[in-house]
């Protein structure tokens, strides 16, 4: 596929794939599963069976604003001298109960992580040092056979200074934004750049 087919994606089948998308979606996606991972990874490891597992949820539940709410929306409805027991350690809930306090406990990280950007920012931005993005090409195969470009491969790229408002502008569903940061992070390709504009898939290595 040539360089001016980009230009207009699905002229030459390229769209017949819907994996096949523009790379300001796939960013945002990319950011999407950074947010994800960062919820998950850093959380609580130790399951709420055990004494350990469940006193560490507990205690962030009890700790953070919005805890006992998120306890309540989960179905606990234990007496605040049950939580306090909990807490310490001195109690243990039921199985239906230890189940609802990791659905409280993760909805609240959850919340807690999403409500403030400034975690993920400094998380992509690496103290200057920035995320590594690898970018694989469009599936080719869909293309009508004399225009693909069967030599492309997936690239990898050192990406600083534009995470901050790629955090902001998923927050904010700017996608007009997220465009034109993938347009600068492709622009650090060679001159095939332009093949780069849409993607199967993006992956950060944050």
């Amino acid at each position: 596929m040539s360089t001016d087919g980009w230009k207009n994606f699905g002229r030459y089948g390229a769209d017949r794939d819907p994996g096949n998308i523009h790379g300001k979606i796939a960013l945002g996606r990319a950011l999407e599963d950074a947010v994800e991972r960062m919820i998950i990874e850093g959380g609580i490891k130790s399951p709420p069976s055990t004494r350990r597992g469940l006193t560490a949820r507990m205690r962030y539940l009890m700790s953070h604003k919005g805890g006992r709410e998120a306890l309540a929306d989960a179905g606990v409805t234990a007496t605040p001298a049950t939580l306090r027991a909990w807490t310490k350690g001195t109690r243990h809930p039921r199985p239906a109960n230890q189940e609802a306090v990791d659905t409280a406990y993760w909805t609240l990280r959850a919340r807690n992580v999403l409500n403030n950007p400034a975690i993920l920012k400094a998380h992509l931005n690496r103290d200057g040092r920035g995320t590594k993005v690898e970018i694989h090409p469009i599936n080719q195969q869909v293309v009508d056979e004399p225009r693909r470009r069967d030599n492309l491969r997936i690239r990898t790229v050192q990406v600083r200074y534009v995470w901050d408002d790629a955090v902001d502008a998923l927050a904010a569903g700017d996608a007009d934004t997220l465009e034109g940061i993938w347009d600068d992070i492709i622009a650090d390709l060679d001159s095939d750049w332009g093949a780069y504009t849409y993607v199967s898939h993006i992956g950060l290595g944050a």
